[in-house]
């Protein structure tokens, strides 16, 4: 074929063009400077000092539950009960709701006690959470710049407000690939009414999409189209997978696109959790001892049409929990807990008892459940949402319900670890007298997420991927590791 008529593509990609080959080396040579580790998807490598933490299970609360109503109590807040701001303090800040000229502060009606030997805080909602006082690192000086949701849930996710950042869970199966043969390495799981990011909250983003979370659904098999065709016998369907690889591999040697790697390594994943997945949500298994714990059969509430509910709820949610265990015994790196919502504009004692309900007994269950079998040592629980609430109470205009209910705060809120190589039974920096500011040691979300990848032996700073001309990592151009939160 005439050079005149060769696709560019091919012009370029061709291994008898001297051109086509320095293309090809600068683009492997940016590759190898971009990524800090060779292999594929689902290799194991080394991270770059000691890990202490091996998987991660978060939890994250979509809507953003209220701290001082659970753990930040604020007696002062109380007193001041509806009682106007200074306008001083509110003249700049921007809500998504309130309206400031007639905004009240509103005190929080729960019963805060201590509890284990380090004497943390728990509201009377989390009778069971309260248990693990001792093995939790409570948070109270989280801050953001996000103060609507979806910005903030891909702030926390993905360390940016920006769409098409990876998440978490990818960067980590990026940086140090997944222990699991048979499942992804990062699986999310789902329950009540969805996130309002949707996708966006586990996307690879630039990274290939072999580190894109797979959503696992309800009920029946955990990803559409698993199981094999009636008819299809095992070694029909391999033979046909055979093929495919065959050809993509061909395809690969011809354009060099690292995504073919990625479609192989998904064809070939998907052909083993058909082996792997219906073990996995095979709870027979399970004693009877730890379904109780976890709370799997408890029964729906009577009134069950809150922002977090829905038919079967209580038992999507303490599945989950469970399910998250299985899938680090299982060497999952990385799974999403995802719950919607604890977005209480409004009704907040009603809402926010019936989603405490909801999560308190499992998620204590998992910890309990992980410690037990020696699990919790190396792996991070995370219990985190995109922002907290404001101890001024809800008014927007045309709300049925007044003063409530609380708006969106980025400014100070709260959030809790356990495990995974952090000091137990420690509660990490303070808020003023009514929950507005933080008063000592801030940690930013940025700080957040170092901290998360030193646990697992990843300097933040080193862990990055070279996309259009330049080098992303995580944390962006901030973010330091908060060494007291340090076992």
């Amino acid at each position: 074929m005439s050079p005149l008529l060769q696709s560019r593509r091919r012009f370029l990609t061709s291994t008898a063009s001297g051109l086509g080959q320095l293309a090809l080396l600068s683009m492997l040579q940016d590759d190898a400077t971009a990524a800090s580790h060779p292999g594929g998807p689902g290799q194991v490598r080394l991270s770059h000092f000691a890990p202490r933490a091996k998987a991660c299970i978060f939890i994250f609360p979509e809507g953003a539950p209220s701290q001082m109503d659970l753990w930040d109590p604020k007696p002062k807040l109380n007193e001041l009960h509806g009682q106007p701001l200074p306008e001083s303090m509110t003249k700049t800040v921007r809500f998504a709701f309130i309206q400031k000229e007639s905004a009240v502060l509103m005190g929080s009606p729960r019963k805060f006690a201590k509890h284990g030997d380090c004497g943390m805080d728990f509201s009377d909602y989390l009778p069971y959470l309260s248990q693990c006082a001792d093995d939790i690192c409570l948070v109270r000086s989280m801050h953001t710049e996000a103060f609507n949701h979806h910005p903030g849930q891909l702030m926390m996710n993905t360390g940016s407000m920006q769409f098409g950042r990876p998440s978490i869970g990818s960067w980590l199966n990026y940086g140090l690939g997944s222990f699991s043969e048979n499942l992804p390495g990062y699986v999310v799981l789902n329950s009540g009414r969805g996130t309002s990011g949707g996708a966006s909250n586990w996307t690879s983003g630039f990274l290939p999409s072999a580190y894109q979370g797979v959503l696992f659904r309800n009920q029946g098999e955990p990803v559409l189209h698993l199981n094999r065709p009636p008819g299809i016998s095992e070694s029909l369907e391999r033979d046909g997978l055979n093929a495919i690889r065959r050809m993509n591999e061909l395809r690969q040697q011809e354009v060099a696109d690292p995504e073919i790697d990625s479609r192989i390594a998904s064809y070939e994943l998907a052909f083993r959790m058909q082996m792997a997945a219906p073990e996995l949500i095979d709870f027979r298994g399970e004693t009877e001892a730890t379904l109780s714990m976890y709370g799997v059969d408890r029964p729906d509430p009577p009134k069950d049409n809150f922002r977090g509910g829905g038919p079967g709820v209580m038992r999507s949610f303490a599945t989950n929990c469970l399910l998250a265990r299985r899938l680090v015994e299982r060497g999952v790196r990385y799974v999403n807990l995802y719950h919607a919502s604890w977005d209480h504009h409004s009704n907040l004692d009603a809402e926010l008892e019936f989603n405490c309900r909801i999560a308190d007994q499992p998620v204590a269950a998992l910890l309990k459940d992980l410690k037990q079998r020696g699990l919790l040592d190396t792996t991070l629980v995370v219990w985190a949402a995109e922002f907290g609430r404001t101890p001024l109470a809800e008014n927007r205009p045309g709300g049925r319900e007044l003063n409530t209910g609380r708006d969106h705060h980025p400014f100070a809120y709260t959030i809790w670890m356990a495990g995974g190589g952090l000091k137990g039974g420690v509660t990490y920096g303070e808020t003023d007298d009514i929950g507005w500011s933080i008063t000592r040691d801030p940690v930013h979300v940025n700080d957040f997420h170092a901290t998360l990848l030193h646990l697992f032996g990843i300097d933040h700073e080193r862990l990055t991927h070279r996309f259009q001309g330049r080098d992303f990592r995580l944390t962006d151009v901030a973010g330091k590791v908060v060494t007291p939160l340090l076992a």
